[in-house]
């Protein structure tokens, strides 16, 4: 299975594994990779990407969904 992509809420679940990006790692791109605990945004889609709630208690958009192992 491919990596979908962060932008349409459709792709993400709670509790699969995606690579965020934090707002403080915007600049230099650095990918968080997390269990979504909660999807903030409301839209259905988002052109930076859906913003989640990780198991960790980061916040950011997503930028790649893993495929569950």
């Amino acid at each position: 299975m491919q990596e979908e992509s962060g932008t349409e809420r459709c792709n993400i679940k709670i509790g699969g594994l995606v690579e965020v990006v934090q707002k403080q790692d915007q600049r230099s791109g650095a990918l968080t990779r997390g269990l979504v605990k909660r999807i903030l945004t409301k839209s259905s889609s988002h052109p930076h990407g859906i913003k989640v709630l990780l198991d960790t208690g980061e916040v950011g958009r997503v930028k790649v969904v893993l495929p569950d192992e």
